[in-house]
């Protein structure tokens, strides 16, 4: 089974590139000035400046007003939109772009029941929760959390793993979880926003050793 990697919180162009060039399947850009990975619009168009053609390009949005979206939509031609915070089914659909919808796993939440109301979805991206951020945390979360059959059929839509990734434990969690894609930010960074190219690689390579 070939698992998808997305690197994301992706702020420089070259980045970008020496990622897509290593083989990643999607680069994601954090539309959400808060985080230390944030960029604008104009800085979403000049990070995924150049890309090759097949590799997806993602905007990462926490609660954003619908002009944040659609002005990200047209300064960088986003294909996908990941969305981080509260956002109904109904505002993730609005804007003619397949999406991913990020769920917070910890304890007492029902993932498959958060899931099944995005069925719609490209894809559940489930991620690390941790009271007062939407995301990057860069701790891994309790795989035994994600309930049996999430993300396969006939439960629901592809999974993607995120929450604290990095080339020591994503082999592991590719065995464990099986999920369709993985999901990478602070555990490829030389500082925050500023990826780390040999760190990149060996995450690659990791993921596709345990993936073969």
């Amino acid at each position: 089974m070939r698992v998808r990697v997305k690197i994301c919180g992706i702020t420089r162009a070259e980045d970008a590139q020496e990622a897509a060039r290593l083989g990643a399947d999607a680069v994601g850009v954090v539309l959400y000035p808060p985080s230390p990975r944030g960029v604008d619009p104009e800085g979403a168009r000049a990070a995924l400046e150049g890309l090759p053609a097949f590799v997806t390009r993602v905007g990462v949005f926490v609660d954003p007003e619908p002009e944040w979206v659609r002005a990200a939509l047209e300064a960088a031609a986003l294909d996908l939109l990941q969305f981080q915070g509260g956002e109904e089914p109904a505002f993730c659909r609005a804007f003619g772009r397949p999406y991913l919808k990020a769920l917070r796993a910890g304890p007492g939440t029902d993932l498959a029941g958060e899931a099944r109301r995005y069925a719609d979805a490209a894809a559940i991206l489930v991620d690390t929760h941790r009271p007062g951020l939407p995301g990057g945390t860069g701790e891994a979360f309790d795989w035994s959390l994600l309930p049996p059959g999430l993300g396969r059929p006939p439960q629901g839509r592809p999974l993607v793993l995120a929450g604290g990734l990095r080339p020591g434990n994503v082999a592991e969690a590719i065995r464990r979880v099986r999920p369709w894609a993985v999901d990478v930010s602070s555990g490829v960074e030389a500082a925050p926003g500023i990826k780390d190219a040999a760190a990149m690689a060996a995450f690659m390579r990791e993921v596709r050793g345990a993936g073969s």
